[in-house]
């Protein structure tokens, strides 16, 4: 297997864990059906990868990285409601399958596993708990205090998107016990990242063919979401070039920590270079 799937398989192998221990059976199966449907494991991932490019032991974050994977589990069933969106990743939504009331309460029970693998560091759960004040205030701000300009989208594409990715990042260095300047440095590039990545996905959104994107398109103009490409006056080709800025942002952040050019600091780097191009 090679060098990141094993990583990601480890994360996987921990999920299976922790759902199978979930009581009552009912509630085990929703979460199944949430968290082991698929998904690209990128938050996980880059929690492994800082751990390592600091020096650690991938095992040493292997919980930290499981639990963000749970928090963000947990953001996308509420998306979903709040969206009104039947499927995710080829499946129903957790709404769909379940109903209103069940999604919530396997919402509630994903932070609770969550918070729980993070409760034997303290550092790890002032990271967490400050990411999820970020990403609650940016639903709220979606909802009600709608961006409309590029600053204020911004704004929200971080503690949307970039919030979750910085703890992230902030959690594997934490897990190798790294100085505050580093675990600072590899949140700053991991914000970046996902504020890049948030951006991309709004352009591909407006502007790729479903059957090449592998999802419908046009679904933040439908549901009326603030993407870049509705709320700003950057074309998509601006888009992207902003994306790209921020891109190297993230570069410089990684570059600021003086660390090794490790295996595990190249895959950091190529995700900060993928997420600009991507197509899907």
């Amino acid at each position: 297997m090679e060098y990141l799937p094993r990583r990601v398989a480890l994360v996987d192998e921990r999920l299976e864990e922790v759902i199978a221990g979930i009581e009552p059976p009912e509630l085990r199966e929703e979460l199944e059906h949430v968290v082991l449907a698929g998904g690209k494991r990128v938050r996980p991932a880059v929690t492994i990868l800082a751990c390592e490019a600091v020096g650690g032991d991938p095992d040493d974050a292997v919980d930290f990285a499981a639990g963000i994977e749970l928090v963000h589990n947990a953001s996308l069933v509420v998306d979903d409601i709040i969206d009104r969106s039947a499927v995710r990743r080829g499946t129903p939504s957790a709404w769909a399958e379940y109903g209103h009331g069940p999604a919530i309460v396997a919402s509630d029970g994903l932070l609770g596993e969550a918070f729980a693998l993070f409760s034997s560091n303290e550092r790890a759960m002032g990271i967490v708990a400050e990411a999820m004040v970020e990403l609650g205030e940016g639903e709220a701000v979606e909802l009600v205090d709608r961006p409309t300009d590029e600053a204020a989208y911004k704004s929200l594409a971080r503690k949307k998107t970039g919030a979750l990715f910085r703890a992230a990042a902030e959690l594997g260095a934490v897990a190798a016990a790294a100085d505050p300047f580093v675990v600072e440095s590899f949140g700053e590039y991991a914000e970046r990242v996902g504020v890049a990545f948030q951006m991309r996905d709004d352009v591909l959104d407006a502007t790729a063919d479903p059957d090449a994107l592998g999802k419908p398109t046009g679904q933040d103009a439908e549901m009326d979401r603030p993407s870049v490409v509705q709320v700003t006056r950057l074309t998509p080709a601006e888009a992207n070039e902003e994306a790209r800025a921020q891109s190297d942002a993230a570069l410089s952040a990684l570059d600021a920590t003086d660390l090794p050019d490790t295996e595990a600091m190249q895959y950091l780097r190529d995700l900060a270079e993928f997420v600009v191009v991507r197509e899907r």
